[in-house]
């Protein structure tokens, strides 16, 4: 489906070009038309054309500057110039512009013809030069994301550089190179916040950068500042977040320590952390420290010279009674009765 402009203040050349495409049987998204070169504009923000038609000489805006204008937005679109024999000296200077095709007046249905098979031609060229797959995309993002999460900094250089070098083979320009890695950093940002680590900014500004390097610099920039934020939040351990948790529980199984310290200790909102620890776990916060809790009873039960009082304690029970009732429904048997077990008395 194409989207078509018409650019002419002669109603008369509007309705016969019009009646042109209508005939080629050409599979139209949008037919429009504009007077002049500035209502040309205001339709060109509202709905980007594939192709745009445009005479030369009109009042407000011409041809000439229209043409200006397109080239300086560096927007895949094909533009045709009409224009008469006296012309043709303002057809040619279009030609620095990007304009690679003209239809002398009056318009014939060949040439016409002849111009609009060109115009699909190029379109194809430009779309297989200028697509980037979903998957590849996708894959980039995963790879990125994880380098993030794990902080992995030299791992996250090294597939930005990876990812750039294939990305300029792709040959896209410069617009099009702009909007690829604003849509790879929207993928990276969305897997990062899915995790609600932290609230980083929706949007990649790329706006004003000149080249495909000062583009990729400032993605780079952007992706390495999530990592940065990432290890200030950690506090710049580099281990994974459920390993550091587990971690520091285990040193402190005989204090009351709660999920949401923990959770603040390795940067991560309570919530998520919740939800990351159980599928890591497959145990909840409460039952994997109930569990670490009880091992580590039955080692100190293990080493006659612990009081069993004494062990309830450094297993974080204050309340020995509580104790008691959870090692039974743990071990399916009173402290005292596992020591027995053992051949302690």
């Amino acid at each position: 489906m194409y989207r078509i402009l018409i650019v002419d203040d002669e109603p008369m050349i509007r309705r016969g070009l019009q009646k042109l495409v209508e005939q080629s049987e050409l599979p139209i998204e949008s037919l429009r038309t504009a007077d002049n070169g500035a209502q040309a504009m205001e339709r060109i923000q509202e709905e980007r054309p594939d192709f745009l038609f445009t005479d030369i000489r009109m009042p407000k805006m011409d041809g000439l500057a229209l043409c200006e204008r397109i080239a300086e937005m560096d927007a895949d679109i094909q533009v045709v110039v009409i224009s008469g024999y006296g012309d043709f000296e303002y057809a040619q200077r279009c030609l620095s512009y990007g304009v690679k095709e003209y239809l002398l007046k009056p318009v014939n249905i060949k040439a016409f013809q002849q111009v609009l098979a060109k115009l699909i031609q190029n379109k194809s060229k430009i779309s297989s030069e200028s697509f980037v797959a979903v998957t590849k995309l996708e894959g980039w993002a995963t790879q990125l994301e994880q380098a993030v999460w794990l902080l992995q900094e030299e791992e996250l250089a090294r597939l930005v550089g990876s990812m750039s070098a294939e990305l300029s083979g792709y040959k896209l320009k410069l617009n099009r190179f702009s909007e690829v890695l604003q849509e790879l950093y929207m993928l990276v940002h969305q897997r990062l916040k899915a995790r609600d680590v932290f609230g980083v900014q929706d949007e990649l500004d790329l706006q004003g950068a000149g080249s495909e390097e000062e583009l990729l610099g400032r993605f780079e920039a952007a992706v390495s500042g999530f990592l940065q934020e990432l290890r200030a939040k950690r506090k710049g351990k580099q281990k994974d977040p459920i390993e550091e948790a587990k971690q520091y529980m285990e040193n402190r199984l005989a204090e009351d320590v709660s999920l949401e310290e923990v959770a603040e200790y390795v940067g991560l909102n309570p919530s998520y952390f919740s939800q990351l620890f159980k599928q890591s776990t497959n145990e909840t916060f409460v039952q994997y420290r109930t569990r670490r809790r009880m091992e580590k009873a039955k080692k100190l039960l293990e080493q006659p010279q612990w009081r069993i009082t004494d062990i309830s304690g450094e297993v974080g029970y204050a309340d020995h009674p509580h104790f008691t009732k959870t090692f039974k429904k743990y071990e399916g048997c009173l402290p005292s009765e596992y020591r027995h077990k053992m051949g302690i008395r």
